[in-house]
């Protein structure tokens, strides 16, 4: 007697084609875990470094705390943040005082003393120019983010336009030039001031806030394009009218 033989089941679609295997445990464990770190890891580095520049400021400046003043005196233990507390209020106090002719005065005098120092007045008028450049109010900021040909033809980089060239670059140059900000990754706030034709500049659609993160990711976290933007708003647009219509229907229907 012979034996049948017992037939496989063929896939659906005559195709023959095998089942695709399910990922294994230590696949999706490791799946699982990466995507835990992009997660976590940003967290946790930005509660590392808040936490680490709030015990620096402590470390600095509860000791110049009057003991009547400082919180460790009566409980015999640190506070968190007084430190950080007492050197904002002070900040204020400063800054409000400045504007007052008398503060005014002050300041006055202690320059003309620093410029009085060879090395010591070379320091404080560039960190002075910095900060007043990053805080300043008056100071207008980066009009738009470009791409430029660096470090040679063929190569563009991120940069972002600062203003029109002026004085005498412009002059000497006898072109029409703008004057750019070429940054640095990961770190956007060390790069080069370059003086580029207008011709030779593209603007980009991107904000500065995108080109940043385009920037800091190495070219990890890309920016959508104009016109994915507006498919999107576009999109999202319709989706508002459509809930809103299923609502009123359901409204409707309700009342009836």
């Amino acid at each position: 007697m012979a034996l049948k033989r017992k037939r496989t089941a063929t896939p659906p679609g005559g195709g023959g084609k095998p089942e695709r295997r399910r990922p294994g445990f230590w696949h999706s464990a490791r799946a699982n875990f990466l995507t835990g770190v992009i997660v976590v890891a940003p967290v946790v580095l930005t509660l590392y470094l808040t936490w680490a520049f709030i015990t620096f400021v402590d470390a600095k400046v509860v000791p110049l705390v009057p003991a009547p003043y400082n919180p460790r005196t009566y409980i015999d233990a640190d506070i968190p943040g007084f430190g950080l507390v007492i050197f904002l209020v002070f900040t204020t106090v400063v800054g409000y005082f400045a504007k007052r002719v008398f503060g005014k005065q002050l300041i006055r005098m202690g320059e003309s003393i620093v410029s009085r120092m060879p090395v010591v007045r070379s320091i404080y008028h560039a960190l002075k120019q910095i900060v007043e450049t990053v805080l300043s109010q008056s100071k207008t900021t980066f009009r738009q983010a470009c791409l430029v040909e660096y470090p040679r033809r063929g190569i563009w980089a991120i940069a972002f336009i600062a203003t029109e060239t002026k004085g005498e670059i412009a002059e000497r140059r006898g072109e029409e030039m703008v004057s750019i900000f070429l940054p640095t990754t990961p770190n956007p706030t060390s790069g080069f001031l370059l003086f580029v034709p207008k011709e030779d500049v593209i603007p980009l659609d991107m904000t500065l806030e995108e080109a940043a993160k385009l920037v800091i990711s190495a070219g990890l976290v890309v920016p959508p394009t104009k016109a994915e933007r507006d498919a999107a708003a576009r999109n999202s647009e319709a989706r508002k009218r459509a809930i809103a219509s299923a609502a009123g229907a359901r409204n409707g229907t309700r009342r009836l």
